[in-house]
């Protein structure tokens, strides 16, 4: 073993000698901790891996290394025929004897690592020398191969359309299988104008990656698909099962691979997990903090002998979700503590935030219980700027940067325009508007600079489209709202962030009761608030379909949603009729 000069920050590097190759090996963390092996794809060398290995390397031996050919590793002579899964297996298997000989590695792989990883996973020799398996990216050629045949085997419109849709998104392995081709444009223009597309079109961070072999690494690449492509999809093996724990995170927006391909992974893999993330193919620079938690909680789950499935939550979009850090303002009660609960039950870390220091601390209990890895509660008062400032340094501080905020905090005053003072409009635009913008301005300009994306919900209503004679000041706050939320959503989706207004009807919580009734007495108004809230309970509309409408938002990125069927019927009107939605504000409510 020689040691040469490093090029990852604080990594140690060693050769491995194998094959007729040599190895670049680099090491970060603790040795005496588990060991994840990370392994890059096409066209690729370990500093892909980077920035997820210096996050993992707070608690784990984490160990990177080029793959042959690539990086600083050497190249088989010939090219041809020595890049075969099987050589590939022989060099991880002695990378893994190198740096933990004593214990199992936990590997993750990404594009090509992800292939090789699950020839890794499944072949007979590498049994005992993995305890987990994390794929991104990926499919193994055999689960592939045999996907493709059962679809030309049992053709129907819908597997015709997946294999016409997965083939599209291969047009570069055809590309690749050409001669001299791919090699003379890797050597020259390509090669010179990858750094610049990946920014622009994976919006890769412009950061020193790729490094400057990716010509040699790219040219050298080719063989992986010439070598073993074809071959497997023919004949793809019938004995590949894994023998250790999966699991699978699918990149959403990925140009080369379709989800469908893992659609049927279960057969293959009997302990997997599934993960999505809204993202485009080249993860481990996009999304470093999601990757390496998601990882993280995956290895100290498999080392503390836990079945992997027990681990995970199961409630909707728990593959989205799990282990993603929401932010729920206005949380003690109501649609915030609904919200609160359907991201736990989704296994998201929750902060649960409201001037009601003891319903926020409720809500996080709650939230653990229900399946919440992890759960906060903070006594914040939305409207006061630089408490929101200091409650976003503390969990930027201590538990990391938000993935989704949901600006949901509000209030109720109704009441004619002129029996509404200057003081009631100051304090319902203080909380329903401005706790919106210090919300978004905050933790959404801590979203922007991470540059791994999130997502922005703001809870408007259908009082923002439905104008009313009874609520001047609270429909002028929420369409304020939905206003800054279009506008929002607009500017940050070059950023990979989406932003959602939801606009909910007349749904059973306690705000009827805490609304302010302008120009009443107490008496009166305590009577208003008690007819109000039998009102709402007889259309006994519940909070947690708001809270199931909010999810799936954010999965689908929706603009402007509307819930419960007179929040969508007014919808409808203020586009298509708004003279009959106008008319219908005239009259007086039954109050």
């Amino acid at each position: 073993m020689s040691v040469e000069s490093v090029t990852i920050e604080g990594a140690r590097e060693r050769w491995v000698r194998t094959g007729g190759v040599e190895l670049c090996v680099a090491e970060l963390g603790d040795a005496s901790q588990p060991t994840v092996l990370l392994v890059h794809g096409y066209p690729d060398s370990k500093e892909v891996w980077s920035e997820v290995a210096k996050r993992l390397a707070e608690r784990f031996h984490v160990v990177l290394y080029d793959v042959r050919g690539h990086g600083r590793s050497t190249a088989p002579a010939p090219l041809r025929g020595g890049f075969t899964l099987e050589k590939l297996t022989d060099d991880f298997l002695a990378v893994a004897d190198a740096v933990s000989p004593d214990r199992p590695v936990h590997l993750v792989g990404h594009d090509w690592g992800s292939v090789q990883g699950w020839e890794f996973a499944t072949v007979q020799r590498t049994q005992g020398r993995i305890a987990s398996f994390t794929s991104m990216s990926g499919p193994s050629l055999d689960h592939f191969g045999h996907w493709i045949k059962n679809r030309m085997s049992r053709p129907t419109p819908r597997r015709a359309a997946q294999l016409i849709g997965q083939g599209a998104k291969s047009w570069y392995v055809y590309m690749l299988h050409t001669p001299v081709l791919p090699e003379l444009a890797w050597r020259g223009p390509l090669g010179k104008r990858w750094p610049s597309m990946l920014q622009r079109l994976e919006k890769v961070p412009a950061d020193g990656y790729p490094t400057g072999s990716l010509p040699q690494d790219a040219a050298h690449g080719a063989w992986l698909y010439r070598d073993n492509v074809r071959a497997r999809l023919r004949r793809p093996r019938p004995d590949a099962f894994a023998h250790v724990p999966v699991q699978l995170i699918t990149p959403l927006d990925d140009a080369f691979l379709s989800p469908q391909l893992y659609a049927e992974l279960e057969q293959w893999a009997p302990q997997l997990i599934r993960r999505t993330l809204p993202a485009k193919h080249w993860v481990p620079r996009t999304r470093p903090d999601q990757l390496a938690a998601w990882i993280s909680e995956f290895v100290r789950t498999n080392e503390d002998g836990t079945p992997a499935r027990d681990t995970v939550a199961t409630g909707p979009y728990a593959d989205r979700f799990g282990g993603q850090l929401v932010l729920v303002t206005g949380a003690a009660s109501g649609i915030g503590r609904a919200t609160a609960f359907a991201f736990a039950e989704a296994g998201a870390r929750i902060v649960a935030v409201d001037r009601d220091a003891e319903g926020a601390t409720r809500t996080a209990e709650m939230s653990r219980l229900i399946g919440a890895p992890e759960a906060w509660g903070e006594a914040v008062d939305v409207s006061d700027e630089q408490a929101m400032e200091k409650l976003a340094e503390k969990v930027a501080t201590e538990y990391g940067v938000v993935d989704v905020l949901v600006n949901n905090a509000g209030i109720g005053l109704s009441g004619s325009f002129f029996d509404t003072t200057a003081e009631d409009w100051k304090k319902v635009l203080d909380v329903n508007l401005w706790g919106v913008i210090h919300g978004c301005r905050i933790f959404g300009r801590q979203m922007a600079e991470r540059g791994q994306g999130g997502h922005i919900v703001n809870t408007a209503s259908a009082a923002a489209y439905q104008p009313s004679r009874a609520l001047p000041a609270y429909s002028t706050s929420k369409a304020a709202v939905l206003m800054l939320s279009e506008c929002l959503r607009a500017e940050l989706a070059g950023r990979g962030i989406g932003v959602s207004a939801i606009c909910p009807g007349l749904v059973n919580t306690n705000i009827t009761s805490t609304t302010h009734f302008a120009g009443a007495d107490a008496q009166e108004e305590k009577r208003l608030q008690k007819k109000t809230s039998r009102l709402y309970g007889l259309r006994n509309f519940p909070p947690e379909k708001v809270a199931s409408a909010i999810l799936r938002a954010v999965v689908k990125n929706q603009a402007v949603v509307p819930v419960t069927p007179e929040a969508r019927g007014a919808h409808l009107l203020s586009r298509f009729a708004p003279r009959t939605l106008r008319a219908i504000a005239r009259l007086e409510p039954p109050l």
